[in-house]
């Protein structure tokens, strides 16, 4: 009898689905789920391209997805205050879902890159739509295995100066 009670509790507890909040992995690692299959890839970044060109800063366009343990890793490094305070200061950031490789690969295009190797890919962008990192874009598929501070150091070298 303890058996089903026990049973029908657990199946009363309501589900979620992943927030884009940052959580911790096994390895204490950070990991958010912010990549939102349904939204407008094209107006999120028309958006903030032009919030870029209004406050001086770049766009950091991160192409990913939720099923990836790099893209939620990458994520969650940026929810993470130290990451969230300069990345709010200097970037609009802009998370795209790819789905496994078949969704939104014209927002990639729009910026030169004509595949999408892995996940995530991470274009950092002028103002203005200017590819700043083309050869470092598709190179942050071990996300997740970096440290802190080398993600920290990356991002913030491409940041305008202020």
């Amino acid at each position: 009898m303890r058996f089903l009670f026990l049973l029908a509790l657990i199946m009363a507890v309501p589900l979620s689905w992943p927030s884009a909040r940052a959580e911790t992995n096994l390895s204490g690692h950070p990991e958010a789920r912010p990549f939102d299959a349904a939204a407008d890839a094209a107006a999120l970044v028309d958006d903030a391209l032009a919030r870029a060109a209004e406050n001086d800063q770049r766009v950091l366009l991160v192409l990913g997805a939720n099923w990836c343990h790099d893209s939620r890793g990458l994520a969650g490094w940026f929810a993470e205050p130290r990451f969230a305070a300069m990345l709010a200061a200097k970037y609009e950031l802009v998370y795209v879902d790819v789905g496994h490789r078949d969704r939104n690969l014209d927002i990639a295009g729009r910026f030169g890159i004509k595949t999408i190797k892995g996940t995530p890919t991470v274009l950092v962008l002028s103002s203005d739509g200017a590819l700043l990192n083309r050869t470092s874009a598709p190179k942050w598929r071990n996300a997740a295995s970096r440290s802190e501070d080398d993600i920290f150091a990356y991002f913030d070298r491409f940041a305008p100066e202020r």
